[in-house]
């Protein structure tokens, strides 16, 4: 079977951040994450004899001409497509489009949104399969089996039957990750992805479990995918960084699991990277918990070449983080910075304003601690971003029942502005979310940044973190042509 797993351009000028995301937006000045399970479904059904086209022409940055004239030159037997909120009824009109052009082609759709929602695009669209929660390599090649054997589908396939929509109960998470192929890179075309915070090139992304241990924060679309952490054995693991090194000279590795595994197989990773010679030849990074580790976690992770850690700031109000069920105090994420900085790691932090409980007193009070952090040292990058409730998410169901919500055209849930009533108005609030990546621009942290460039990469990667920073000020200025 010919199969395409696509990513269709999306009619706008600017760039979606789609594949990989867990959050969406749309950048002027973009960079793609590596679509992981994706491409792990790519290799699967390459590795059991189909013809599989890997086509992401978001990151192509391919027009809708070439897309369509590509697409109509393959007639693939069978389309897959990642969705999410802000751009589903965009995938409505283009699987409505596939269908017209190429009515023997099969199409499926996965992703968070039709996971949490899956009979409304089987409503709104006439697409023929979905696939729900977060193991859609393993249902889409079991769908693909399925349609050329007869196969029995697993849990968690929805799809149309004389007429009726049907599915095959709840997903269920059971696939054994360690089954799973090393991703082909060639084949999915590794180099087109990368993100502004790589300092050496070549780099690419890992995914070593699926997808945060914690997996309780109420605005994470991926809980909607992910109810229970699965983690790939530390060997394994191992394994597949040590081909990275060998066959592709990697330099710089990012592992996008939604929390990287803590505890003992942690540690057991950090001893396997320094006993197999790994440390001193790549960089790694990954997204990590505040408060998960002590001082000598961090620094065992320094010690196994880890460079960069992600933490979820989110906000400085505690009353904020309790509602999100975030599990940490304020003093904690200054602690980890701190701890984390001190044993030589780079700090990124990520937060969010607008929630509908915080007054523009509680958003400065974010503001001033990213501030804090940013020119004090103890945090070196920021990603800001309006709190958007997903389908699916906890923050979504507390939203419609407390009457939070003003809309649910999908369309809007770009974060191009609010979705949720707020006491601080729209263009305060872009503001804020503005006033976040300004704070880079503080003449402290300016002198820092200097002072620490030591090598032509360090310069490099200033100059495409300054045009990174550019850009989100510019993407808060949006405003929607409706």
């Amino acid at each position: 079977m010919k199969v395409a797993i696509s990513y269709p351009p999306l009619d706008d000028t600017l760039h979606p951040t789609l594949g990989q995301n867990r959050q969406f937006q749309w950048f002027h000045n973009p960079s793609f994450i590596y679509p992981m399970v994706p491409a792990s479904a790519a290799t699967l059904l390459q590795r059991a004899g189909h013809e599989v086209i890997w086509n992401d022409a978001i990151a192509e940055r391919w027009t809708p001409e070439r897309f369509w004239t590509f697409i109509r030159a393959e007639r693939p037997d069978l389309v897959a497509l990642e969705t999410k909120t802000p751009v589903v009824r965009r995938h409505w009109r283009i699987v409505e489009r596939l269908k017209d052009e190429l009515p023997e082609t099969t199409v499926v759709m996965f992703g968070d949104h039709v996971t949490a929602l899956p009979a409304e695009s089987m409503e709104m669209s006439p697409v023929d399969f979905i696939l729900t929660g977060g193991d859609y390599d393993f249902l889409l090649a079991n769908l693909v089996e399925h349609l050329e054997t007869g196969v029995p589908l697993e849990p968690g396939v929805w799809f149309r039957s004389d007429g009726t929509v049907r599915d095959t109960g709840r997903f269920e998470l059971r696939h054994d990750l360690d089954s799973l192929p090393e991703i082909d890179r060639e084949l999915t075309r590794w180099d087109l992805y990368g993100e502004h915070l790589f300092k050496e090139k070549p780099n690419t992304y890992t995914m070593a479990g699926r997808d945060c241990w914690y997996g309780r924060c109420s605005f994470c679309s991926w809980t909607t995918l992910y109810p229970g952490f699965r983690v790939r054995s530390h060997d394994r693991f191992l394994d597949e960084v040590g081909h990275l090194l060998e066959r592709y000279r990697v330099r710089e590795i990012f592992d996008d699991t939604g929390t990287f595994p803590a505890g003992g197989w942690l540690e057991r990773f950090c001893r396997g990277m320094i006993d197999r010679g790994y440390a001193g030849r790549v960089r790694f990074s990954c997204n990590m918990r505040v408060g998960a580790l002590d001082a000598s976690g961090y620094e065992l992770m320094r010690s196994a070449g880890f460079r960069l850690l992600k933490f979820g700031l989110e906000s400085a109000n505690q009353e904020t983080l309790d509602r999100l069920e975030k599990g940490t105090t304020v003093e904690e994420i200054v602690e980890s910075c701190w701890m984390a900085k001190r044993a030589g790691l780079t700090v990124h932090l990520t937060t969010m304003v607008g929630y509908p409980w915080e007054s523009r007193g509680d958003a400065e009070k974010t503001l001033d601690l990213c501030r804090s952090l940013l020119a004090s040292g103890d945090a070196d990058m920021l990603q800001a971003t309006i709190t958007i409730p997903y389908p699916g998410t906890p923050l979504f169901a507390q939203a419609q029942e407390e009457g939070w919500l003003r809309t649910t055209d999908w369309d809007l849930y770009d974060m191009r502005g609010p979705v949720m009533t707020s006491p601080i108005p729209d263009d305060e609030l872009k503001g804020l979310t503005q006033g976040l990546y300004r704070a880079f621009l503080s003449p402290r942290f300016i002198a820092r940044t200097i002072r620490d460039i030591r090598s032509l990469d360090d310069l490099r990667f200033v100059g495409r973190a300054g045009r990174a920073v550019a850009g989100h000020l510019r993407d808060f200025a949006l405003r929607r042509n409706r």
